[in-house]
């Protein structure tokens, strides 16, 4: 009886120095990596780590799906094509609704062009039909209010991210 005694002792003044090792452990330090700026090219990939580094910076509040919307550079030889396709795709996408906790984000090396897929993008949707969806516009400042306008009667949270 006494061994059992001394070792259940043993174990219970140990104890609190395993729970503190184990602490110490599980201490991490988060270190956020610094914002990337926008490319000066219109590099695709560049463009696409940089849209992906902002959607991601503002994932707060945003508990479902995300809807991201780029056009490729303008000079690129399939522009007018993938413009049109991303213009009936978006246009299909929000007159279906987007539900709350959703991200939607439009981006891409030409503002004005994004602008306009944005614009035309909720020219069929009712008003107040996104409230709780998180909708980011990231370009020149020029473009910003032209797309608030557009898009804010939907009731979306609007952000605007200037690209620079």
């Amino acid at each position: 009886m006494k061994t059992s005694s001394r070792l259940l002792l043993i174990a219970c003044l140990a104890l609190p120095f395993v729970a503190a090792c184990q602490k110490e452990e599980k201490k991490e330090v988060a270190v956020e990596a610094a914002a990337l700026s926008a490319p000066k090219t219109s590099d695709e990939n560049a463009w696409n780590a940089y849209l992906t580094d902002v959607v991601k910076r503002n994932l707060d509040g945003v508990n479902g799906s995300t809807y991201v919307y780029v056009l490729p550079a303008p000079d690129s030889p399939t522009f007018q094509r993938d413009y049109d396709l991303m213009l009936e795709k978006s246009q299909a996408d929000m007159s279906r609704g987007i539900l709350e906790g959703n991200l939607v984000a439009f981006g891409s090396p030409d503002s004005a062009k994004t602008a306009d897929l944005a614009v035309a993008s909720f020219t069929k949707v009712d008003p107040a039909t996104m409230k709780g969806v998180k909708f980011i516009f990231i370009g020149a400042a020029a473009d910003n209010e032209r797309v608030k306008a557009a898009v804010t009667p939907a009731g979306v949270n609007y952000i605007f991210v200037e690209a620079k």
